[in-house]
């Protein structure tokens, strides 16, 4: 704002040197003080032009009236001060205002014709014309930027949206993988620091659990950073497509994102950690969307982890309901722990799990069950995915 308010004051002085240079020239050095004056009255306003657009064009029109009733002749600056603010007027307020300036710049054109000693009849009114289209012409141009600064700003709050969107998109992301997998390694690492020597083989199948879960938050980890570092230099026709939601394996190649196509693999993960998990699938399973698809698995691994973290000893049901419009799926325990901190509607969890849902038009709901326990169901609307 300072450097766009210097801008003014310098665009100010440089047209009030060039009119003054411009009497001087007419007077053979000697400026008349008055008539001086009012020049500068005709271009020095717009210093303040942005603060007080309305005030600087309405000085500029009275001191341009004011030379011309006081017969001092044509304008020392072809009236470039007029233009000025009216183009700024345009462009900071409304049409309203405007279009009183525009009126009141036609006035001051007619007064400076009829009462400057300029040809009168046809003639004046054919170069009042052309003045008045020359202004509208700048109206139009400051009208034509107003709008275009708006729609800049409309965009760039879009933008700013978009990537706060993306930021909780990606901070749900690595919540669902370290929540889920960490929780894994923790209880087994613990399990097998407990049995250590009382039960060694329940030690190393803990050992080996807690192994494989900190393998698989790795590949998770790994596809999540891959996706913020794609670069337009690595979207040849031969690299897989990351953006899309492929994972990076051991080898060569790149796999999808996970979906209920692993929900077994989820499933025997929880058990190894030590809760008993009871699995049903009925309809006829299809290929779901991708979105549709990771929706369903991080929900129903999210809430395995909080039955692993809050649900105290306890066994959990998954059912998966495949229907000709709505995929159902529905997560329930009989744990009774105490600290059931997931069961609040505004905990971080519960909140993750809803903002997933509704992104892609499901219902969610998440809360007590009436026999005990605690259960998450979700329905996904599936439109025309089979």
């Amino acid at each position: 704002m300072l450097r766009s308010v210097l801008v003014d004051v310098l665009l100010a002085v440089v047209f009030t040197g060039l009119t003054m240079v411009t009497l001087s020239e007419q007077h053979g050095g000697r400026i008349p003080w008055a008539q001086g004056a009012v020049a500068v009255l005709t271009v020095m306003p717009i210093a303040v032009r942005q603060r007080a657009p309305v005030l600087t064009t309405a000085v500029i029109v009275g001191a341009l009236t004011a030379y011309a009733l006081l017969g001092y002749g044509d304008f020392p600056n072809g009236g470039v001060g007029i233009l000025v603010g009216m183009f700024t007027v345009a462009m900071l307020r409304g049409p309203g205002v405007a279009a009183v300036m525009f009126l009141a710049t036609i006035a001051m054109t007619v007064v400076a014709y009829f009462t400057g000693g300029a040809p009168t009849g046809a003639a004046a009114w054919s170069e009042i014309a052309q003045t008045g289209l020359i202004m509208a012409g700048v109206w139009a141009l400051g009208y034509s930027t107003k709008n275009w600064a708006l729609r800049a700003e409309r965009l760039a709050a879009q933008a700013a949206r978009a990537a706060a969107d993306e930021r909780v998109s990606i901070a749900r992301e690595l919540h669902d993988i370290v929540s889920h997998h960490m929780s894994v390694v923790s209880l087994q690492s613990g399990l097998a620091e407990y049995v250590l020597d009382s039960d060694p083989d329940t030690a190393r199948t803990a050992i080996a659990t807690a192994g494989e879960a900190s393998r698989e938050a790795l590949l998770d980890m790994r596809r999540l950073l891959d996706v913020l570092r794609i670069e337009p230099g690595d979207e040849s026709g031969d690299e897989p497509d990351v953006a899309a939601g492929a994972e990076p394996v051991a080898g060569s190649g790149y796999r999808p994102q996970p979906g209920l196509a692993q929900l077994e693999e989820l499933v025997n993960r929880t058990r190894n950690a030590g809760v008993e998990v009871e699995l049903s699938v009925t309809g006829r399973p299809f290929p779901l969307p991708p979105g549709v698809d990771l929706c369903a698995y991080r929900i129903v691994q999210e809430s395995l982890t909080n039955v692993l973290k809050h649900a105290g000893p306890a066994s959990a049901r998954v059912g998966v309901d495949y229907g000709p419009h709505t995929l159902t799926v529905r997560i329930s325990d009989d744990g009774n722990g105490g600290d059931r901190v997931h069961a609040s509607p505004t905990s971080h969890g519960i909140r993750g799990m809803r903002e997933r849902a509704e992104l892609y038009g499901g219902v969610f709901s998440a809360g007590p069950a009436k026999e005990g326990g605690f259960t998450v169901t979700l329905q996904l609307p599936l439109g025309e995915a089979r």
